[in-house]
């Protein structure tokens, strides 16, 4: 509950202040039925017209009372719980943005986006249902009980023996339903995984034309979420019926009573009145407390997959930070005796005992076979994951000893995967850094090339990209990306096989612009082209998560075979 207490004290008015216009509400329930048996057994019965006037503008003035308290009443319901969801929502989403990869790992995306709306949506439908009913609906029970009783203790009998029946009902559909809301859930996360893999890769699935095969996959999983919810929610559709054959039921038996005291004259039509909405006030106020109940049966389900959220252990963070303050001001990575598996029960290392030595300024390449580490390794440098073993130094510190935030301002990394955002160019670049002024964009995108087509726009850098970037081609997307990134002006530059959708010129042309504009700046390069790495200061060769060579291009040719079978194999390739 520790994470609903800030906006509880925040809003307590609303939870305060809901209740009781509800309850107030709930007061002129069961004093209205009985205004109204003394209009039919006194006023009409002797033909008092005044005291009918009389008894009918009190009524009046309690329903307009009963208006007011249940307006004010669901608002104040409304405000505390719409704001309990938003600040959730908030923490949740704060929560998230501290995630490491391997967190991230452990949660999957559609999973997130269900727990952060419908989840919460859930809790906020519940809470809203708990405001107004939680004082409302028992004082309603309560008070129609006693007015039933003073108005006649026989017929009451029948609620006595009505109410605890369908109260046992209702407790077996909710043990019921809370495990079937939580598997329900699952499945909503499974649809949500499929939407999101399929629109994601559109681009894949009609290029591969799969459409048909992603339709019956969808229609899979949007069936069994189907099954899951019919058989979660057919349980809180017994509820209705059942209450609607008690309040039936209640009422046969007390107007089969009532009958005969009516005929002896020891009971009048209009007490009778006044008690069947006495019986239908206390199976209502039943039913809207079993209603409650049930939400919070599925509200409790997302309430666990929130905390799940909220209370995972960050894998990484500033703790044990000896040096929180320190900034990277050189660019020196030392590389002692690292190793790394991504699963911790994995006896394969993705990384094996790596030792090596970067110095500032220097413009390092990295090459090797698919799966070989590459990107295993320059991971590590940011911090976005961890090492197993020995430790990864910058500056001749250790990364785990400084913060995230100045450790990742010194570094900027361009992924495999070139991310734009929706908006326009220059929002993009100015990732990089948000006071840049536009002859700094335009610097940046001349070194990586992206000043012309940029220009050419009709828009120029004003143009407005779709998500994703998806109106500009692959190598646009990377110019754009390397761009912001150099827009950063960091002291360590990671460009993760970001140049493989440029043409060679391109490439050779972005490199000539950092040798002669990034000069201080420690580049480290992973690249398929080995020319894309040849006028490196050094090249270090991964094969199978070990080094295999570290040098120059022409020391490599000699003394690396994995690099040259890289090298040759590519110049027959160009031959051919």
């Amino acid at each position: 509950m520790s994470k609903y207490r800030d906006t509880v004290r925040k809003y307590f008015y609303c939870f305060l202040l809901g209740p009781f216009f509800m309850v107030l509400e709930a007061c002129g329930e069961f004093i209205l039925p009985f205004l109204n048996a003394n209009i039919i057994n006194k006023g009409a019965a002797r033909g008092d017209i005044g005291y009918i006037v009389e008894n009918g503008v009190y009524m009046l003035f309690i329903a307009l009372f009963m208006l007011a308290s249940g307006v004010l009443g669901a608002y104040f319901a409304v405000k505390g719980s719409t704001h309990l969801a938003a600040d959730l929502r908030k923490k949740t989403f704060v929560q998230i943005q501290k995630f490491s990869f391997a967190n991230i790992d452990d949660f999957s995306t559609g999973s997130l986006i269900t727990r952060i709306t419908n989840d919460i949506t859930q809790i906020q439908t519940f809470s809203q249902s708990l405001l107004r009913g939680v004082f409302r609906s028992p004082v309603m029970l309560v008070g129609a009980i006693v007015m039933s009783f003073a108005l006649n203790p026989r017929l009451a009998l029948v609620i006595c023996v009505v109410v605890p029946l369908l109260a046992l009902a209702i407790a077996f559909i909710i043990k019921t339903a809370s495990p079937r809301y939580t598997v329900m859930q699952k499945r909503l996360d499974a649809l949500n995984n499929s939407v999101n893999e399929t629109i994601t890769n559109e681009y894949v699935i009609k290029s591969f034309v799969r459409e048909a095969y992603e339709k019956e996959k969808f229609a899979a999983v949007n069936e069994e979420l189907m099954e899951k919810s019919v058989r979660a929610l057919k349980m809180m559709l017994l509820l209705q019926p059942l209450s609607t054959l008690a309040i039936g039921a209640a009422t046969l038996a007390v107007v089969w009573i009532a009958g005969g005291q009516i005929m002896v004259g020891s009971m009048e039509i209009g007490t009778l009145t006044a008690f069947i909405t006495y019986l239908t006030q206390v199976l209502t106020a039943l039913d809207f407390l079993a209603n409650i109940f049930l939400q919070g049966t599925r509200a409790a389900a997302s309430d666990r997959r929130i905390a799940e959220v909220l209370q995972a252990e960050i894998s990484l963070d500033d703790t044990g930070a000896a040096y929180a303050d320190k900034k990277i001001t050189q660019g020196s990575i030392v590389f002692a005796n690292v190793s790394f598996r991504y699963f911790k029960k994995n006896t394969e290392k993705v990384l094996d005992d790596i030792s090596l030595r970067i110095e500032a300024g220097e413009f390092v390449g990295i090459v090797g076979s698919t799966g070989s580490g590459k990107s295993t390794l320059v991971s590590l440098i940011p911090r976005l994951y961890d090492v197993d073993e020995g430790c990864v130094l910058v500056d001749n510190t250790d990364v785990r000893e400084l913060s995230l935030k100045h450790l990742r301002e010194g570094i900027a990394v361009v992924l495999q995967k070139n991310t734009l955002f929706s908006g326009t160019i220059a929002e993009n670049l100015r990732w990089g850094n948000e006071e840049a002024a536009e002859e700094e964009l335009m610097w940046a995108c001349r070194i990586a090339q992206a000043d012309d087509f940029v220009r050419a726009l009709p828009e120029g850098y004003e143009t407005e990209l779709e998500q994703g970037g998806s109106n500009l081609s692959g190598g646009q997307r990377q110019r754009l990306c390397i761009a912001r990134a150099i827009l950063k002006n960091p002291k360590i530059l990671i460009l993760d096989d970001s140049t493989s959708a440029v043409d060679t010129a391109t490439d050779a042309r972005i490199r000539k612009a950092f040798a002669k504009e990034l000069s201080g700046m420690t580049k480290l390069v992973i690249a398929q082209r080995i020319s894309s790495v040849q006028e490196a200061d050094k090249i270090i060769v991964l094969e199978e998560g070990r080094i295999a060579g570290i040098g120059t291009h022409a020391e490599l040719l000699v003394s690396c075979t994995p690099y040259q079978e890289i090298y040759y194999s590519q110049k027959d390739g160009e031959k051919g």
